[in-house]
């Protein structure tokens, strides 16, 4: 007994009440289906019909209403229910063409006329309505019934397919002149180009050419250049004009078309002149008609995209090969008024190219100069100089004044660029011209003003200084290479002191030379320069002796030289050796030099000094990481000189390398 008690007496998580059972019970028991019932008297067909009749009014009246009640074939009754529908909600169509299909589905046609009547009355700008009705009487093969149906709509002036509606009925029906009067009616209420387009196809089926071509005329005469379909009449046009073999008057209407309407909108009126060209036309009216449509091509892109400046220079190319002045000018002035909507230099570049073609093509081919003064003039107002210039433009319109002999006015154009934006290309050239003209004293000043505005430029010290030693002006030259020297930042020094050192040189002021050696070597102990320095002493002085010197006064002079180009190098050497020893490879490359000069004296050359001090150059392996983090090994040089072989190490490494020599010189033996 005691195992069958119930030990946990707590409530379960999750009550259900007797409720909830019932409730549950009757949601998931489905409802059995209403008993079938089968009617076999009259009088349960007639309360069956009052009980559906008490449904559907208490719902109010319905279209559902009406159809059953024409399922029950009282048709009296359905007729009442439409009545009272159509008069609650008379601006709803689709109650109408229901009723009127309930009235024609039962043959009612008179009904069904009538109701048409009312409702087309009612909604008279309703299309639906007119064809449906129409439809019918077609349908019942009244065609005269339809067609004063169709002259009562006219009257309230419908759309435009509703008249091409009535001219296709009157086609079917063989009426030409009916529908000919129609389309008359039509480019008279709608005279755009599509209603004269369909008059005059209309005209050519039936073969009245002459009263197709006064269409087309008339058409020309009141279609506005804005209509859409304006290119396809005139096209229209020149193809009839064509196929009545005028072939001339189909070649003006062509011209004409080009001139009247905008070259964006006759892009396919251009392809077919062209194509007619070809059929009936010789080779430079075909050229003229392919300039036209290449033209056209030209106005689309431009119009949508001005600032396609490779466009606008295809476009004047174009215009330059026809040889009309004029529009090539237009074609200019076009292109330029479209300006970088933006002040930076990378947009501009295109585009001041499009004012120096301009500025060339008023030159040379126009030979308007008054013009092209203007071009220049114009295209340097409009430039932002105080964010950026350019050169070119300032050179050109100098060069331009200069050929027209106006020295002055070129003077004026490039002292201004220097004042607004100062460029070197302009400095350069300004100082050209005048050292072409002879103006020495203008060049200095130029060159000054270009050193005040680029103090680091050694190009402009170098040429200065050349300038005044061309001149025989020595002091000059060497007070301004004294001052380029003497210039903080410098972009490239060692060919300013290059050059400098040349100068004294060529003026064979050899102590002037050896000490600006000396001064440079106080800037920088560079290989080059020690070497440049060793060089110089090597040969200094020796080509100043002449033919008259004995050849023991010239031997010693030589001796000289040799012992002064020594000392540098041992100078060179010592400081390598004591200040820099980790520079080993530049001393090595020092040591080679100095071997190879001693070589070059012959006899008077001493290799043994150098010899001895010449280090070994020993391969290496030493431990690598490369990019991808891996650890290796990679081979590298290394010198050793005679004060570092003290290392037993590398005596141990000499010695094997004497023991391998020998036994390569007793096999060889």
């Amino acid at each position: 007994m005691a195992s069958g008690r119930v030990k946990i007496k707590n409530p379960s998580p999750i009550q259900i009440s007797a409720e909830q059972l019932i409730r549950d019970a009757r949601e998931t028991t489905t409802k059995p289906p209403p008993p079938k019932q089968k009617i076999l008297y009259q009088t349960e067909i007639e309360n069956y019909r009052l009980r559906k009749r008490k449904q559907f009014e208490g719902k109010g009246v319905s279209v559902q209403y009406a159809q059953w009640e024409e399922a029950q074939k009282d048709f009296d009754r359905a007729r009442s229910i439409w009545e009272r529908l159509v008069q609650g909600n008379y601006k709803n169509p689709t109650l109408w063409l229901k009723y009127t299909e309930f009235e024609m589905k039962n043959k009612f046609i008179m009904n069904a006329k009538n109701v048409f009547h009312r409702a087309i009355a009612l909604l008279p700008h309703l299309d639906q309505l007119w064809f449906k009705y129409i439809q019918m009487l077609e349908m019942l093969g009244n065609v005269d019934d339809a067609r004063q149906v169709y002259e009562h709509w006219m009257i309230i002036r419908p759309h435009q397919h509703s008249l091409l509606a009535y001219i296709k009925f009157e086609l079917r029906y063989n009426e030409i002149k009916r529908a000919e009067q129609i389309y008359k009616e039509l480019v008279q209420l709608y005279p755009q180009a599509g209603s004269w387009i369909q008059y005059t196809r209309f005209l050519k089926k039936y073969g009245n050419v002459d009263m197709a071509r006064k269409c087309f005329e008339c058409a020309l005469e009141r279609v506005c250049t804005d209509d859409k379909g304006v290119e396809i009449l005139f096209i229209e046009f020149a193809e009839f004009e064509e196929e009545s073999k005028e072939i001339e008057r189909a070649r003006g209407v062509y011209k004409f078309a080009l001139n009247y309407i905008p070259r964006a909108q006759a892009e396919n009126l251009c392809k077919k002149f062209v194509e007619f060209e070809k059929r009936h036309g010789n080779k430079e009216v075909i050229e003229d008609s392919i300039v036209g449509e290449k033209r056209s091509q030209y106005e689309i892109e431009v119009r949508k995209n001005p600032l396609d400046y490779n466009t606008w220079f295809d476009y004047i190319l174009l215009e330059e090969n026809t040889g009309k002045r004029v529009k090539i000018t237009e074609i200019y002035e076009r292109a330029i008024t479209n300006i970088p909507p933006t002040e930076e230099k990378q947009y501009w570049k295109r585009y001041i190219y499009l004012w120096i073609k301009y500025a060339l093509h008023e030159e040379v081919v126009a030979e308007d100069i008054e013009r092209t003064r203007d071009v220049y003039n114009r295209c340097l107002k409009l430039i932002p100089h105080h964010k950026f210039s350019f050169a070119k433009i300032w050179l050109l319109a100098a060069q331009f004044e200069i050929r027209q002999q106006n020295l002055e006015g070129a003077r004026k154009i490039l002292g201004n660029s220097i004042d607004k934006a100062p460029k070197g290309k302009i400095f350069q050239k300004y100082i050209e011209i005048e050292l072409h003209l002879g103006n020495v004293n203008r060049c200095r000043t130029l060159y000054e003003k270009y050193l005040e505005w680029a103090p680091q430029n050694i190009h402009t010290w170098i040429k200065f200084a050349q300038l005044e030693k061309s001149l025989s002006e020595t002091q000059r030259a060497r007070a301004i290479f004294e001052l380029a020297v003497a210039q903080p930042a410098l972009d490239m020094p060692e060919l300013l002191w290059k050059e400098y050192i040349d100068f004294e040189i060529s003026e064979r002021e050899y102590d002037r030379a050896r000490q600006l050696y000396a001064r440079l070597l106080y800037r920088t102990k560079h290989l080059n320069v020690w070497i440049s320095y060793a060089n110089f002493e090597a040969t200094a002085g020796v080509d100043m002796l002449g033919d008259q010197v004995s050849l023991a006064s010239r031997l010693e002079q030589k001796k000289q030289c040799i012992q002064h180009a020594r000392n540098v190098f041992e100078t060179a050497v010592n400081y390598f050796r004591t200040s820099v020893p980790e520079q080993k490879e530049e001393r090595a490359m020092l040591l080679k030099e100095w071997l190879n000069m001693e070589s070059s004296f012959g006899n008077l050359g001493d290799i043994s000094l150098v010899q001895d001090n010449m280090p070994k150059k020993l391969k290496q392996r030493r431990e690598a990481v490369s990019k991808d983090g891996c650890t290796g090994y990679e081979e590298c040089h290394d010198y050793y000189f005679p004060e570092e072989t003290t290392d037993p190490n590398l005596k141990i490494l000499e010695a094997a390398y004497m023991w391998k020599r020998q036994r390569l010189d007793q096999s060889n033996g």
